[in-house]
């Protein structure tokens, strides 16, 4: 009977941000999304409902330090370190937090997660333990 094979590791995807939504950062650190309304519904929704055109997403301090750490480039575990460095014990629980703040983002289409790392350490991993 062949072993299945272990899960990837969430910490280990790397985030980046989706080209389609616009951010800015104020003079205190806190990150806007700026999300356009320009679909079919969200048209109907603005001259039926008073829907605005534009919605704006504020983050608070620990939501916009980890925006600012999506790169491209940095796994969730690494974000997550700087995390704790930053703000302690403020974090915990820390990796639970982290896990579902990102996959908020990513289901809301804020970010996009690049799995072939976490596919690739798991490789790895498996050919190391032969």
């Amino acid at each position: 009977m062949a072993k299945k094979s272990k899960a990837e590791n969430y910490l280990d995807y790397v985030p980046s941000h989706n080209p389609d939504y616009k951010w800015e950062k104020n003079d205190e650190g806190i990150v806007t999304i700026i999300q356009e309304n320009n679909k079919f519904f969200d048209k109907v929704a603005q001259k039926f409902f008073k829907r605005p055109a534009v919605s704006r997403l504020d983050m608070d301090p620990l939501g916009s330090y980890i925006w600012t750490r999506i790169d491209g480039k940095t796994t969730v575990y690494t974000i997550g370190k700087a995390v704790h460095t930053k703000f302690g014990k403020e974090a915990e629980p820390l990796y639970d937090r982290l896990v579902k703040f990102i996959y908020i983002l990513e289901s809301n289409g804020y970010i996009k997660l690049d799995k072939t790392i976490a596919k690739e350490n798991l490789k790895n991993h498996t050919l190391q333990k032969k």
